[in-house]
């Protein structure tokens, strides 16, 4: 799947859903059939959406760990916890179950903004200040990060 591309600001219904944006499906034609799955971010007060055939790679790592050492065991059950399979429905809307909503606090709106190869489903007050609060040190975060890029020695 191509990386995903945009952010966008979208409306939610009082049963929790959302109509999926035109733009994203059709970066996303050949995914959407598959459905996707919804789970709490590791690190952050947001949801993840992943295409399945992303999850299933994301899964196959998380399935190496070995069983026998409670902290794996103790990751594989927070990390599963809240996930589930979405898919659309006739109407191009995506329902975020209650619970999901709930960790997230969105009400009434909410972004989703692309993360390279998913999506992260944002309450819109929680993202505009995430983003104004890492945009202060962001040019710190990008040196950091991706300064020893292309420095790598050669094996």
């Amino acid at each position: 799947m191509a990386n995903l591309i945009g952010v966008f600001e979208l409306k939610i219904d009082v049963k929790g859903r959302f109509i999926f944006p035109s733009a994203l499906k059709k970066q996303m034609e050949e995914v959407l059939s598959g459905g996707f799955v919804m789970k709490k971010s590791i690190f952050q007060q947001c949801i993840e959406l992943y295409p399945i055939a992303e999850w299933m790679e994301e899964t196959a790592k998380v399935n190496r760990l070995n069983r026998f050492v409670k902290k794996n065991n103790d990751f594989i059950r927070l990390f599963m916890s809240g996930s589930r399979q979405v898919m659309l429905d006739e109407a191009g809307r995506l329902l975020i179950p209650k619970d999901l909503l709930d960790f997230s606090e969105i009400q009434k709106s909410l972004v989703i903004a692309s993360s390279i190869d998913r999506l992260e489903i944002w309450s819109k007050d929680l993202y505009d200040e995430v983003v104004k609060t890492g945009a202060e040190s962001f040019e710190y975060l990008a040196e950091d990060v991706m300064g020893q890029l292309g420095n790598e020695p050669e094996a």
